[in-house]
């Protein structure tokens, strides 16, 4: 494995992020689909023995067990400096006022609550996991960098946002001496490149990581199109995100399974490797709920594709209406 830096900061991190979603206690959240503890520690030891040391989850992950099963499993499979452990706030995570959010209150009592269910004394990096349009910006900022300062972070990162809505954030910081956002956690595949508009110019130009979620649209590009999943049968959100581009991005997934069929690999490797390729892209997060999935994932980075077929794979897409922000 050869690793990459986190933007301009000097944090080595594998290419390949494993993204946690998928581990949590059933029932709890609004995700049925997740594994139990059991299932999911033998993936999370997979991941390390490939090299793979960035384990992303956030507090309201199945109602906060999936930071409990993640903080578990590593702490019984690595050294804590063996790996870096980002999580997210600002989603509900209690009923009533100061439930969720990005205010001062918030930040300060998720931190602590996050370190808690992880059972560590600092997170990595730590991100906001939407725009909070209720709380001032100021706010938000000045308290997260109180939180690295305080040692219970050692980045801050963003992730799905307007362009101007990231610029004022980090503008803001570097004006008042406070932390700067190191890293971008945004919507980037063959089926959803609306990122590539301003979100992902505005980031090479500043240095931010890009590590891009759902890289094979929630398994629609490893698969025909008809097929469907357990995820995919329960997975309200993700039914919201193609239903108005369908035909197009039919296309896309009929060009991704010829060019995998071309090369003899599978259909996640082709997919994930056009966004590990795309220039500016530091470690995009993939979910593993089979073994296959992080072994794909990890051989997708030695698949370069050529201009002919990447210029195949991008011929068939049309605009899309701006999704995942808040």
């Amino acid at each position: 494995m050869d690793y990459v830096r986190l933007g301009r900061t000097g944090l080595e991190i594998s290419p390949i992020t494993l993204g946690c979603m998928t581990y949590g206690e059933p029932g709890r959240g609004s995700h049925e689909w997740t594994l139990t503890e059991e299932a999911s520690r033998p993936l999370i030891r997979q991941a390390l023995e490939l090299g793979i040391n960035v384990f992303d989850t956030a507090n309201v992950y199945s109602d906060g067990t999936s930071e409990e099963i993640v903080g578990r499993a590593l702490k019984d499979f690595a050294t804590r400096d063996e790996v870096v452990i980002a999580t997210k706030v600002y989603n509900r995570m209690r009923k009533g006022p100061n439930g969720a959010g990005l205010s001062r209150r918030a930040i300060f009592s998720e931190i602590d609550y996050s370190l808690r269910r992880l059972g560590t004394d600092y997170v990595d990096l730590y991100q906001i996991h939407r725009w909070d349009h209720a709380t001032p910006i100021e706010e938000t900022m000045e308290a997260l960098h109180d939180v690295v300062k305080a040692g219970k972070a050692r980045y801050i990162g963003a992730s799905s946002m307007y362009a101007w809505q990231f610029a004022k954030a980090n503008y803001f910081a570097r004006a008042h001496g406070l932390t700067e956002f190191v890293s971008m956690q945004n919507y980037v595949n063959l089926l959803y490149r609306e990122e590539e508009r301003e979100m992902l110019p505005l980031c090479r130009d500043l240095g931010v990581a890009v590590i891009p979620w759902s890289p094979l649209a929630r398994g629609r590009l490893t698969r025909d199109w008809d097929e469907t999943s357990a995820r995919g049968e329960t997975d309200s959100f993700g039914k919201t995100l193609y239903a108005a581009t369908a035909a197009a991005d039919r296309k896309v997934v009929a060009k991704v399974a010829e060019v995998a069929k071309a090369r003899g690999v599978p259909r996640a490797q082709v997919a994930l490797a056009w966004v590990a390729q795309k220039p500016g892209i530091t470690s995009p997060i993939i979910g593993a709920s089979k073994p296959h999935h992080l072994t794909d994932a990890v051989a997708a980075l030695a698949l370069k594709l050529t201009t002919e077929e990447i210029a195949a794979l991008e011929a068939e897409y049309v605009p899309h209406a701006v999704v995942g922000h808040s």
